[in-house]
């Protein structure tokens, strides 16, 4: 005679989907926000609403802070366009200081919101196997393991790397919460202090009718300091190789 599953047993035969939904929920927002948001999240649109912008916070100081940094979340956290604008929009309406701390914290609790959400559904798992895997897979996994603080630190500061692969990566490879959030706060102030300050010379941008440069960051004056901070991070990894050789 056979037995019918009782709901336990439902419940845990549904568990990895369910686990997959807020990734996929993410996937969606950001494919949607893709086609739709791209016009809306841009420099035009803030040059156009920058006096109202601009009112509204003299106004409404703290209720601007809490909005701005509500958006800018949810920007970050599903991987809609404009997070540069966003940043843009943190150095303009608040100045260089405090405008890079809201953008900073803004964007790590986006990117913490990504890489729960990746690991949850995908990353406990995927690291289960790496860890009892064989080969070079367990080799890459073993050698980010021994180097979690360099890792993670690179990929922040050497600008080339996506930020939403920045926080995928970590999520795949079993890297704890509190180092990828500490590591993502930190690693992404020189960039953040860049563009925030970008920001904050807008008012002079819009009264020449430009566009700012957004490549400054690949400028040698700014791209040799982060540069040189990433090898700073990538030190012990070397370090620790040279010991291994001798």
């Amino acid at each position: 005679m056979m037995t019918q599953p009782n709901s336990h047993t439902r419940k845990q035969a549904q568990h990895p989907m369910l686990r997959r939904l807020p990734l996929i929920a993410i996937a969606i927002v950001a494919l949607v926000g893709a086609f739709t948001l791209r016009d809306y999240l841009s420099f035009e649109t803030l040059a156009q609403n920058r006096e109202a912008l601009l009112a509204f916070r003299d106004s409404n100081y703290l209720m601007t802070v809490l909005v701005f940094i509500l958006a800018y979340v949810v920007i970050v956290g599903f991987s809609l366009p404009g997070a540069t604008i966003a940043t843009l929009t943190g150095g303009f309406l608040f100045a260089t200081f405090p405008g890079v701390l809201f953008n900073v914290t803004a964007a790590t609790i986006g990117a913490t919101i990504i890489f729960l959400a990746a690991r949850w559904g995908l990353g406990e798992k995927l690291a289960a196997r790496m860890e009892t895997s064989e080969g070079k897979v367990k080799a890459i996994k073993d050698g980010i393991d021994e180097n979690q603080w360099s890792v993670l630190f690179l990929i922040r500061l050497v600008p080339a790397v996506p930020f939403f692969v920045a926080n995928l990566i970590p999520a795949l490879v079993g890297v704890p919460l509190h180092r990828f959030v500490i590591s993502t706060f930190l690693g992404i102030i020189p960039g953040g202090l860049v563009y925030t300050s970008v920001g904050a010379g807008l008012s002079e941008v819009f009264a020449r009718g430009e566009t700012p440069d957004l490549g400054i960051i690949f400028e040698p004056h700014i791209l040799l300091p982060m540069l040189g901070l990433a090898a700073l991070a990538a030190l012990p990894m070397v370090l620790k190789q040279f010991r291994k050789g001798t």
